[in-house]
């Protein structure tokens, strides 16, 4: 066993802990990045839809539970995290998503900071990521300080129809915000190959490509990959955390820092500390709140097809347009609803898990003819929907359904919309628990330590140099995806860290 010191140690390189790596780039902070995963291979089957959905060639092969039933979920672990295959999707979340906001079944609560406290953040994040939109056609839209750096990705012919028939209803569709380095220089080829996909060419602007690459430029910023941290290990009091216990390529090393920064993802993130437990912390290392692993969520998300039997669709990039006039409720209830946007292209054999009873030829003309898309409503926080470990050190994973009744609701007006369109077939799959990549909420932040197990500032109540940096974080969910937000508290979290320890 080895001991290396450093000033800093981040557990995940995905967007938390990539941006956290980036603002101390070039500071006197010497700083050691932990990746349980390796750097994701560039080949062929990168853009090969049986390879990636049908022999799960970059998915994790450990196993979860769902209580007594076993499962595989949709976890990727590489350099760059999740975001090595999430489907570019940058959005804000919208003012009121801070504040608390009655839903149909309960209450979504309030956040600890404001829209106004990440209004700055969001912009450096977009830039950092490339991400390309259009400020103030999106109903919803919060305010901004200034507009996207980049235009939107223009639409493709059949998507361009589609808006202009959803216009044609009176609603307001504008284009989708996405990380994708696309335009005049642009690395993006258009492929089909982009939204769950890993991209072989670079113009995803994913954690590895936008923060992690960029930070190891800086000789003060070092990557140890397939390092597989075990445990938190505290100092006598409990109240510092000292070293962490990793594997790295089938060796146990001690690595000791002056502050630890976890950013592993939600799950992950809340396992680590539930691992850890000593006997200063029997329930968990920033768990005197007993909130760590609790308020689960993931969205309430479901796949939609909609099919003409005539037209096929020629369409290779769809993910430029997105409808946000039902978010927070329609003329039927005032409580929110949630968001639609486009899905990246569906193939066959992505249809093969979902719709393994019907005959081949069937999926390859339902593929050839659908526009996809992507219905998505908050999912609300309960303090039983939660992480745990098992005796045999798995992870169980609860999920507590919530706020089903307006997802359902949502996803039968989305049926309207989509038909309107021209559309007779609308066919409808909704996410179930082994669909993680929207986790979030398990090691919530708060004003009140008793209720929260971080400060405002995402560090731990009950340690001096501990911060959890993911979308753990998370009071709720809203209804858009949660890159950017981890992003901009993220790189808020990071100056924070530059600004008051390592100038």
């Amino acid at each position: 066993m080895t001991d290396t010191s450093y000033d800093v140690v981040i557990i995940g390189s995905g967007v938390g802990g990539g941006s956290i790596a980036l603002q101390l780039a070039g500071s006197n902070a010497r700083v050691l990045i932990l990746e349980r995963g390796p750097a994701l291979p560039r080949e062929a089957q990168n853009w090969d839809p049986e390879a990636v959905f049908c022999d799960h060639r970059y998915r994790t092969d450990e196993t979860w539970w769902a209580d007594q039933r076993p499962f595989k979920p949709g976890m990727f672990y590489f350099v760059g995290g999740n975001t090595k295959f999430y489907g570019t999707a940058m959005f804000r979340f919208r003012e009121k998503d801070f504040e608390s906001l009655v839903h149909e079944e309960g209450v979504s609560p309030a956040w600890p900071i404001r829209y106004g406290d990440l209004e700055s953040w969001y912009n450096q994040a977009e830039f950092l990521f490339g991400v390309r939109g259009q400020a103030g056609l999106d109903p919803t839209d919060p305010p901004r300080s200034s507009p996207y750096a980049h235009e939107p990705i223009p639409h493709e012919p059949v998507i361009g129809e589609i808006a202009r028939r959803l216009r044609a209803q009176g609603l307001t569709p504008f284009p989708m915000p996405s990380a994708v380095d696309f335009g005049v220089n642009g690395k993006c080829v258009r492929c089909a190959n982009c939204d769950a996909f890993p991209c072989k060419i670079d113009a995803k602007g994913d954690a590895d490509t936008r923060l992690i690459q960029p930070a190891l430029r800086h000789k003060n910023i070092k990557l140890r990959s397939q390092a597989l941290v075990e445990r938190l290990l505290t100092d006598a009091t409990g109240k510092k955390v000292v070293a962490v216990d990793v594997v790295i390529n089938g060796r146990r090393e001690r690595i000791t820092a002056n502050t630890f920064v976890l950013s592993a993802g939600a799950v992950n993130s809340a396992a680590l500390l539930l691992r850890s437990a000593n006997p200063q912390h029997p329930r968990g290392l920033a768990n005197s709140s007993d909130v760590v692993g609790r308020h689960y969520m993931t969205h309430n998300t479901s796949a939609l097809m909609a099919v003409h039997p005539f037209k096929f669709n020629t369409t290779r990039f769809p993910k430029t347009l997105a409808v946000h006039d039902y978010y927070f409720g329609d003329d039927e209830r005032n409580t929110p609803l949630g968001s639609l946007q486009l899905l990246g292209k569906i193939r066959e054999p992505m249809l093969r898990g979902p719709l393994a009873a019907v005959p081949r030829f069937l999926r390859s003309a339902l593929a050839s003819r659908s526009v996809d898309w992507y219905a998505q409503s908050e999912d609300l926080p309960h303090p039983e929907s939660r992480v745990t470990i098992r005796e045999d050190g798995a992870i169980n994973l609860h999920w507590h359904r919530s706020n089903l009744k307006a997802h359902h609701r949502w996803v039968a007006k989305c049926k309207q919309i989509l038909r309107a369109t021209g559309y007779p077939l609308v066919l409808a799959k909704s996410f179930g628990t082994d669909v993680v990549s929207h986790q979030c909420g398990t090691v919530r932040f708060g004003r009140d330590p008793a209720t929260s197990a971080l400060d405002p500032l995402c560090k731990a109540w009950d340690h001096d140099n501990l911060y959890v940096v993911d979308a753990g974080f998370f009071p709720s969910s809203a209804a858009v995806n949660p890159a950017l937000t981890v992003a901009a508290q993220a790189l808020r979290v990071g100056q924070h860290l530059r600004d008051k320890v390592f100038i």
